[in-house]
Protein backbone atom coordinates (compact mmCIF):
# COMPACT_ATOMS: atom_id res chain seq x y z
CA UNK A 1 0.00 0.00 0.00
CA UNK A 2 1.06 3.60 -0.72
CA UNK A 3 2.66 5.58 2.38
CA UNK A 4 -0.17 8.51 2.54
CA UNK A 5 -0.43 11.10 5.85
CA UNK A 6 -3.91 9.72 7.19
CA UNK A 7 -5.33 11.81 9.99
CA UNK A 8 -8.32 9.69 10.76
CA UNK A 9 -7.94 6.10 9.94
CA UNK A 10 -4.88 3.85 10.42
CA UNK A 11 -3.53 0.94 7.93
CA UNK A 12 -1.89 -2.26 9.10
CA UNK A 13 -0.05 -4.25 7.05
CA UNK A 14 -1.75 -7.45 5.13
CA UNK A 15 -2.22 -10.16 7.17
CA UNK A 16 -1.30 -13.62 6.27
CA UNK A 17 -4.43 -13.90 4.25
CA UNK A 18 -4.44 -10.64 2.87
CA UNK A 19 -6.62 -8.96 5.22
CA UNK A 20 -5.99 -4.96 5.40
CA UNK A 21 -6.74 -3.82 8.60
CA UNK A 22 -8.52 -0.29 8.03
CA UNK A 23 -9.43 1.61 11.33
CA UNK A 24 -11.90 4.48 12.13
CA UNK A 25 -9.52 6.80 14.35
CA UNK A 26 -11.11 9.94 15.75
CA UNK A 27 -11.51 8.43 19.14
CA UNK A 28 -12.35 11.58 20.63
CA UNK A 29 -15.54 11.90 18.25
CA UNK A 30 -16.20 7.95 18.92
CA UNK A 31 -14.86 7.94 15.25
CA UNK A 32 -17.65 9.95 14.18
CA UNK A 33 -17.20 10.29 10.07
CA UNK A 34 -17.12 13.72 8.23
CA UNK A 35 -15.21 14.98 5.02
CA UNK A 36 -11.79 13.99 5.98
CA UNK A 37 -12.30 10.93 7.18
CA UNK A 38 -14.64 10.11 3.88
CA UNK A 39 -11.79 11.08 1.42
CA UNK A 40 -9.35 9.12 3.55
CA UNK A 41 -11.39 6.16 3.22
CA UNK A 42 -12.22 6.96 -0.66
CA UNK A 43 -7.65 7.10 -1.40
CA UNK A 44 -7.76 3.61 1.25
CA UNK A 45 -9.99 2.14 -1.41
CA UNK A 46 -8.32 3.79 -4.40
CA UNK A 47 -4.78 2.32 -3.23
CA UNK A 48 -6.24 -1.10 -2.20
CA UNK A 49 -7.73 -2.00 -5.33
CA UNK A 50 -4.44 -1.70 -7.44
CA UNK A 51 -1.98 -3.33 -4.51
CA UNK A 52 -2.03 -7.46 -5.00
CA UNK A 53 -1.37 -8.27 -1.35
CA UNK A 54 -4.55 -7.28 -0.23
CA UNK A 55 -7.15 -9.72 -0.69
CA UNK A 56 -9.99 -7.73 1.57
CA UNK A 57 -10.49 -4.86 3.76
CA UNK A 58 -11.49 -4.83 6.95
CA UNK A 59 -13.23 -2.07 8.32
CA UNK A 60 -13.28 -1.27 11.83
CA UNK A 61 -13.29 1.57 14.49
CA UNK A 62 -10.56 2.52 17.27
CA UNK A 63 -11.96 1.71 21.07
CA UNK A 64 -15.14 0.69 21.96
CA UNK A 65 -17.15 2.32 18.97
CA UNK A 66 -17.35 1.79 15.36
CA UNK A 67 -18.26 4.80 13.89
CA UNK A 68 -21.04 6.97 15.92
CA UNK A 69 -22.29 8.72 13.11
CA UNK A 70 -21.34 12.11 10.52
CA UNK A 71 -19.30 13.95 12.69
CA UNK A 72 -21.76 17.16 12.70
CA UNK A 73 -18.91 19.35 14.61
CA UNK A 74 -15.98 18.97 11.24
CA UNK A 75 -19.53 19.55 9.20
CA UNK A 76 -20.34 23.31 10.80
CA UNK A 77 -16.20 23.97 10.49
CA UNK A 78 -14.81 25.81 8.07
CA UNK A 79 -13.11 23.72 5.93
CA UNK A 80 -9.57 23.19 6.58
CA UNK A 81 -5.85 22.19 4.38
CA UNK A 82 -6.63 18.81 3.25
CA UNK A 83 -2.93 16.58 3.47
CA UNK A 84 -4.37 14.55 0.11
CA UNK A 85 -5.89 15.02 -3.19
CA UNK A 86 -9.86 15.27 -2.72
CA UNK A 87 -11.16 12.32 -4.01
CA UNK A 88 -14.75 13.02 -2.67
CA UNK A 89 -18.25 13.16 -0.55
CA UNK A 90 -19.61 10.65 1.45
CA UNK A 91 -21.67 9.69 -1.72
CA UNK A 92 -18.55 9.27 -3.54
CA UNK A 93 -17.38 6.70 -0.93
CA UNK A 94 -20.66 4.68 -0.62
CA UNK A 95 -20.23 4.25 -4.64
CA UNK A 96 -16.69 3.45 -4.36
CA UNK A 97 -17.60 0.75 -1.42
CA UNK A 98 -20.20 -0.73 -3.85
CA UNK A 99 -17.42 -1.12 -6.89
CA UNK A 100 -14.89 -2.57 -5.00
CA UNK A 101 -12.90 -5.06 -6.39
CA UNK A 102 -11.73 -6.07 -3.18
CA UNK A 103 -14.53 -7.52 -0.52
CA UNK A 104 -14.97 -5.15 2.00
CA UNK A 105 -15.86 -6.49 5.93
CA UNK A 106 -17.21 -4.27 8.41
CA UNK A 107 -15.87 -5.47 11.54
CA UNK A 108 -18.35 -4.08 14.01
CA UNK A 109 -17.31 -3.63 17.16
CA UNK A 110 -19.37 -1.33 18.90
CA UNK A 111 -22.07 1.49 17.99
CA UNK A 112 -22.18 2.42 14.34
CA UNK A 113 -24.86 5.34 13.61
CA UNK A 114 -26.25 7.10 10.78
CA UNK A 115 -23.38 7.52 8.29
CA UNK A 116 -21.65 4.88 10.42
CA UNK A 117 -24.43 2.84 9.62
CA UNK A 118 -24.06 3.37 6.02
CA UNK A 119 -20.38 2.06 5.84
CA UNK A 120 -21.65 -1.22 8.02
CA UNK A 121 -24.56 -1.62 5.15
CA UNK A 122 -22.36 -0.67 2.02
CA UNK A 123 -19.72 -3.55 2.76
CA UNK A 124 -19.61 -7.00 1.59
CA UNK A 125 -19.85 -8.53 4.65
CA UNK A 126 -21.00 -7.31 8.17
CA UNK A 127 -19.77 -8.77 11.56
CA UNK A 128 -20.64 -7.25 14.96
CA UNK A 129 -19.87 -7.99 18.58
CA UNK A 130 -22.69 -8.69 20.45
CA UNK A 131 -23.14 -5.56 22.19
CA UNK A 132 -22.91 -3.22 19.43
CA UNK A 133 -25.69 -0.76 18.54
CA UNK A 134 -26.63 0.04 14.99
CA UNK A 135 -29.06 2.45 14.11
CA UNK A 136 -30.62 5.16 11.89
CA UNK A 137 -31.12 8.41 15.29
CA UNK A 138 -31.16 11.44 12.48
CA UNK A 139 -34.67 12.47 13.16
CA UNK A 140 -33.95 12.93 16.72
CA UNK A 141 -31.98 15.85 15.64
CA UNK A 142 -34.48 17.20 13.09
CA UNK A 143 -32.27 15.34 10.19
CA UNK A 144 -33.23 12.42 7.93
CA UNK A 145 -31.22 9.67 6.78
CA UNK A 146 -31.37 10.54 3.65
CA UNK A 147 -27.31 9.33 2.09
CA UNK A 148 -27.44 5.76 3.82
CA UNK A 149 -31.37 5.56 2.79
CA UNK A 150 -30.06 3.94 -0.71
CA UNK A 151 -27.55 1.13 0.72
CA UNK A 152 -29.94 0.37 3.73
CA UNK A 153 -33.06 -0.81 1.53
CA UNK A 154 -30.60 -3.56 -0.03
CA UNK A 155 -31.25 -4.94 3.13
CA UNK A 156 -33.55 -4.22 5.52
CA UNK A 157 -37.30 -4.81 4.13
CA UNK A 158 -39.31 -1.80 3.14
CA UNK A 159 -42.10 -1.78 6.56
CA UNK A 160 -38.95 -2.38 9.31
CA UNK A 161 -36.32 0.14 7.16
CA UNK A 162 -39.33 2.92 7.43
CA UNK A 163 -39.86 2.40 11.42
CA UNK A 164 -36.44 2.75 11.92
CA UNK A 165 -35.69 5.89 10.27
CA UNK A 166 -39.21 7.64 11.47
CA UNK A 167 -38.64 5.87 15.23
CA UNK A 168 -34.89 6.70 15.59
CA UNK A 169 -34.57 2.79 16.46
CA UNK A 170 -31.31 1.53 17.58
CA UNK A 171 -30.86 -2.38 17.37
CA UNK A 172 -29.12 -4.85 18.75
CA UNK A 173 -26.67 -6.87 17.20
CA UNK A 174 -29.17 -9.91 17.18
CA UNK A 175 -31.50 -7.87 15.57
CA UNK A 176 -29.14 -6.26 13.17
CA UNK A 177 -28.64 -9.79 11.80
CA UNK A 178 -32.16 -10.81 11.50
CA UNK A 179 -33.02 -7.60 9.24
CA UNK A 180 -30.01 -8.29 7.11
CA UNK A 181 -27.60 -5.76 8.34
CA UNK A 182 -25.01 -8.42 9.68
CA UNK A 183 -24.21 -11.74 8.60
CA UNK A 184 -23.23 -12.99 12.38
CA UNK A 185 -23.05 -11.61 15.70
CA UNK A 186 -20.77 -12.78 18.14
CA UNK A 187 -19.25 -12.69 21.67
CA UNK A 188 -16.87 -9.40 21.71
CA UNK A 189 -13.85 -11.96 22.34
CA UNK A 190 -14.66 -14.18 19.59
CA UNK A 191 -15.31 -11.14 17.05
CA UNK A 192 -11.76 -11.40 15.84
CA UNK A 193 -11.76 -14.56 14.83
CA UNK A 194 -15.38 -14.98 13.22
CA UNK A 195 -13.73 -11.97 10.73
CA UNK A 196 -10.08 -14.04 10.44
CA UNK A 197 -12.55 -16.84 9.28
CA UNK A 198 -14.44 -14.72 6.30
CA UNK A 199 -11.10 -13.09 5.25
CA UNK A 200 -9.41 -16.80 5.27
CA UNK A 201 -12.31 -18.33 3.54
CA UNK A 202 -11.78 -15.24 0.83
CA UNK A 203 -8.04 -15.85 0.30
CA UNK A 204 -8.97 -19.56 -1.06
CA UNK A 205 -10.70 -18.04 -3.82
CA UNK A 206 -9.22 -17.18 -7.05
CA UNK A 207 -8.35 -13.33 -6.72
CA UNK A 208 -9.22 -12.81 -10.26
CA UNK A 209 -12.63 -14.73 -10.01
CA UNK A 210 -13.41 -12.59 -6.83
CA UNK A 211 -12.39 -9.67 -8.75
CA UNK A 212 -15.05 -10.31 -11.76
CA UNK A 213 -17.63 -11.32 -9.75
CA UNK A 214 -17.94 -7.97 -7.67
CA UNK A 215 -17.35 -6.10 -10.57
CA UNK A 216 -20.65 -7.47 -11.96
CA UNK A 217 -22.39 -7.65 -9.17
CA UNK A 218 -21.67 -4.18 -9.05
CA UNK A 219 -22.82 -3.53 -12.50
CA UNK A 220 -25.97 -5.50 -12.72
CA UNK A 221 -27.31 -3.47 -9.47
CA UNK A 222 -29.76 -1.26 -11.01
CA UNK A 223 -29.99 -3.07 -14.56
CA UNK A 224 -33.44 -4.60 -15.49
CA UNK A 225 -34.00 -8.53 -15.68
CA UNK A 226 -33.62 -8.26 -19.18
CA UNK A 227 -30.59 -6.33 -19.23
CA UNK A 228 -29.09 -7.86 -16.32
CA UNK A 229 -29.29 -11.45 -17.50
CA UNK A 230 -27.32 -10.85 -21.33
CA UNK A 231 -24.91 -8.81 -19.49
CA UNK A 232 -23.87 -11.52 -16.76
CA UNK A 233 -24.15 -14.26 -19.78
CA UNK A 234 -21.43 -11.97 -21.20
CA UNK A 235 -19.31 -11.59 -17.85
CA UNK A 236 -19.85 -15.42 -17.45
CA UNK A 237 -18.06 -15.89 -21.10
CA UNK A 238 -15.26 -13.78 -19.46
CA UNK A 239 -15.08 -15.75 -16.61
CA UNK A 240 -14.41 -18.95 -18.13
CA UNK A 241 -11.48 -18.25 -20.48
CA UNK A 242 -9.50 -17.26 -17.38
CA UNK A 243 -6.46 -19.62 -16.61
CA UNK A 244 -7.96 -19.57 -12.96
CA UNK A 245 -11.18 -21.01 -14.28
CA UNK A 246 -9.41 -23.50 -16.42
CA UNK A 247 -7.30 -24.34 -12.98
CA UNK A 248 -10.24 -24.97 -10.95
CA UNK A 249 -12.49 -27.04 -13.60
CA UNK A 250 -9.43 -29.56 -14.00
CA UNK A 251 -8.57 -29.21 -10.20
CA UNK A 252 -12.44 -30.59 -9.53
CA UNK A 253 -12.00 -33.26 -11.92
CA UNK A 254 -8.73 -34.49 -10.66
CA UNK A 255 -10.13 -33.87 -6.80
CA UNK A 256 -7.17 -31.79 -6.00
CA UNK A 257 -7.18 -28.34 -4.27
CA UNK A 258 -6.66 -25.72 -7.15
CA UNK A 259 -3.16 -23.46 -7.19
CA UNK A 260 -4.57 -19.91 -8.56
CA UNK A 261 -2.60 -17.62 -10.76
CA UNK A 262 -4.68 -15.07 -10.98
CA UNK A 263 -5.12 -14.48 -14.44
Amino acid sequence: MIERAYQTVVLAPPSRVGALLVTLSNPARRNAIGPRMVNELLHVLADAAEDDAVRTLVLTGAGNAFCAGGDFAQLAAKDEAEALTHRGDYADLMLAMDASPKPIIARVNGAAMGGGLGLVAAAHFAVGSLDAKLGTPEIDVGLFPMMIMAVLRRHVPRRRLVQMMLFGEKLTATEAVSVGLLNRAVAAEELDGAVDDVAARIFEKSPLTVRLGLEALAAQNDLALEDALPFLRDRLAACLVTDDAREGLMAFLEKRKPVWRGT
